[in-house]
């Protein structure tokens, strides 16, 4: 059932196009311009990291793991 959720996903789905990063009050993350999900980031990493923390305005109700 999982992968058939992901595969409705991918297919309907936001892509998540995600702004510059933001810091604010010690917490580092870039926002995805269409759905308004929020990823955190990692400066050591440099790229996002974890899962998204929830946006009562995303779409989605589901997170989705990166």
């Amino acid at each position: 059932m999982r992968l058939l959720h992901w595969i409705i996903d991918f297919a309907f789905g936001c892509h998540h196009k995600l702004s510059s990063v933001v810091t604010i009050k010690k917490r580092t993350y870039q926002i995805c311009i269409e759905c308004g999900q929020e990823f955190p980031y990692s400066w050591e990493l440099m790229r996002p990291v974890g899962s998204y923390v929830a946006n009562p305005r995303a779409r989605h109700a589901d997170p989705v793991v990166i």
